[in-house]
């Protein structure tokens, strides 16, 4: 099982918005929900369009190229043109730092 690796500091990704950071070689769009911390591939599955330039609403991503949505909690795709899920990887907050499981 791999260990969580911080990306992130809790203040580097504002309420409701998505950045992008490098873990182990992938690039990791980090969602920012209600408080919670979500974390999923970077890559549309539809196009290889950039994720965490995407709009998020809720719990879903859209895809600023053709806007396919994507569950931020699973990973899965909800909307044509995707039709194949993202990963989507586990979270977890210590003091002020996020920390993603990346295999």
């Amino acid at each position: 099982m791999a260990d969580f690796v911080t990306v992130a500091k809790v203040d580097d990704v504002p309420p409701m918005e998505a950045r992008v950071f490098s873990v182990n070689g992938k690039d990791i769009a980090l969602c920012r929900v209600d408080g919670e911390f979500y974390a999923i591939d970077d890559v549309c599955t539809h196009d290889g369009g950039p994720l965490g330039e995407g709009f998020l609403d809720d719990h879903q991503i859209e895809c600023p190229r053709h806007g396919a949505r994507f569950d931020i909690k699973t990973g899965k795709a909800l909307t044509l043109p995707a039709v194949m899920p993202v990963k989507a990887y586990p979270v977890k907050v210590e003091g002020d730092e996020v920390k993603v499981q990346i295999e």
